[in-house]
């Protein structure tokens, strides 16, 4: 009895090693070759070496400027060929942990392969100190245990004699420097010469004004009446005249636009209601030929 259970036992361990065993993915009949550009098979190009999917190369992968790495598998379910839903040939740098990964070509008989050459690694790797570690990696929807090692090593050697070509940084936004802004400098009074030219040219202007207005038939005897009927409205209006005159000054020589504003609103509202007052008593005496 016991010897049946033994028995039994052993049988249903070996099972599940053989399930087990069929149910992890790996590779076989891994090649990988470094191919000179312009190197024909003749020239000794097509020399492989082995790859075990259970130990990694025993010697480093030298792939020069003008070389070109050719990785040759076949993806095995347990032990049968098939194809998985990925699988990929992955570049670690040991000293910083870059990853980049490159998508094998795959059949639907298994057989996989990638092409790889210094325009296809990040300009990272060709200053690194250290060999880069080459892994294989296989996984596919299911229960099958996805393969993920190590199975070279891989040297980059570039030509000294040529820069190392490093894209630009890309484009990230942040917070930028503080802005200061330089405003321009108000705008200056001209010359003080060319003020009293144009002062003086308004001054003897007056006369000849006054002259007009006597010849016109200006009465400056109705002065009185018109301050004794309207007082209020012709000492405003008038006095409005005056303080535009003042504000236009203090704007020429001081003030700025948005002290002008404000006080020339102001003004002009005095000016518009006090001078129509004015206006009307001017026109009573007109009706009653006064004038």
């Amino acid at each position: 009895m016991r010897l049946l259970h033994s028995i039994t036992s052993s049988l249903l361990l070996s099972g599940a090693c053989i399930v087990s065993a069929a149910s992890s993915w790996s590779f076989e009949d891994a090649t990988i070759s470094v191919q000179s550009k312009g190197a024909g098979v003749s020239a000794g190009a097509g020399a492989k070496d082995k790859l075990n999917p259970s130990s990694p190369l025993a010697k480093s992968v030298s792939l020069g400027a003008a070389d070109m790495l050719k990785l040759q598998l076949t993806t095995t379910d347990g032990k049968k060929a098939k194809r998985p839903h990925q699988a990929f040939l992955t570049l670690t740098d040991p000293a910083t942990g870059l990853e980049e990964s490159f998508v094998l070509s795959v059949k639907d008989s298994g057989k996989s392969k990638v092409d790889l050459t210094h325009k296809d690694l990040p300009h990272q790797f060709f200053t690194s100190s250290k060999p880069i570690a080459a892994s294989i990696v296989i996984s596919s929807f299911g229960s099958s245990t996805p393969y993920k090692a190590k199975v070279f090593d891989l040297e980059i050697s570039r030509d000294p004699n040529l820069p190392l070509a490093v894209p630009e940084k890309p484009l990230r936004y942040a917070v930028e420097k503080e802005i200061h802004h330089i405003f321009r400098e108000d705008p200056r009074s001209p010359p003080k010469i060319i003020s009293l030219v144009f002062a003086a040219a308004v001054v003897a202007a007056l006369p000849v004004l006054f002259g007009v207005w006597i010849s016109l038939g200006a009465n400056a005897s109705h002065l009185s009446k018109a301050l004794r009927s309207a007082p209020i409205s012709h000492a405003l209006f008038y006095g409005s005249i005056l303080a535009m005159e003042g504000i236009f000054f203090l704007y020429y020589t001081s003030w700025n636009l948005f002290q002008t504003l404000p006080a020339a609103a102001i003004v002009g509202v005095v000016a518009f209601i006090s001078g129509s007052r004015a206006l009307s008593e001017v026109q009573e005496r007109r009706l009653a030929g006064l004038r």
